[in-house]
């Protein structure tokens, strides 16, 4: 007898448990993969699911590769493409491999047609530079996004694909030491920047 009154309560806690999760997922999912969740300067930011999520590959009337749908890449590639009538030489690649870890700050870098600033910088952000993250334990691949506003102490970032349960647009503190420019987050490796 004593065993069955222990059995009662392990089951209500597992029914609230799985509720409360259907609940939570409910409440937080508000779109179907490919719907826009944003925009800016006029091209869509689609919504993803989840970060490993692939619906394609995306090219231009020109087959140009844009990327696969609806990662990351794919968000900057046309953003690019579409608002600042710029083409990558090289149109492969993870987020992570946007970033030339051999150029120094304010090189060229040929693989993108873009100059590569690091962080630290003797370049403040702009509007439009694309801000490259390292791989993480959850992510191997990196993640790119594109600044969308600048202020005196932080940075917007607006991204495509940040997870499930991420938003489009996100800010990371920006301080000036020893005359250079640093974005607050370990995971930050550098931007470019269209000349």
């Amino acid at each position: 007898m004593k065993k069955r009154i222990w059995i009662y309560p392990i089951m209500i806690l597992v029914l609230v448990g799985a509720t409360s999760l259907i609940v939570l997922d409910k409440n937080n999912v508000f779109y179907k993969v490919g719907d826009t969740v944003d925009s800016f300067n006029d091209v869509n930011v689609y919504y993803n699911g989840s970060v490993v999520h692939v619906l394609g590959r995306n090219l231009s009337k020109d087959n140009y590769n844009i990327g696969l749908k609806y990662q990351c890449v794919e968000f900057v590639k046309r953003y690019y493409y579409e608002y600042l009538n710029h083409k990558m030489p090289n149109s492969y690649g993870h987020a992570k491999d946007f970033y030339d870890s051999k150029l120094i700050d304010g090189e060229y870098n040929k693989d993108r047609n873009l100059i590569q600033y690091s962080n630290p910088s003797i370049s403040k952000p702009k509007v439009n530079d694309l801000i490259i993250f390292g791989g993480t334990k959850y992510n191997s691949y990196g993640h790119v996004a594109i600044v969308s506003k600048v202020m005196d102490n932080e940075i917007e970032i607006i991204q495509q694909n940040p997870g499930k349960y991420g938003k489009s647009r996100a800010t990371f503190e920006l301080v000036k030491t020893n005359s250079k420019w640093r974005i607050i987050s370990s995971s930050v490796l550098g931007r470019l920047r269209k000349q």
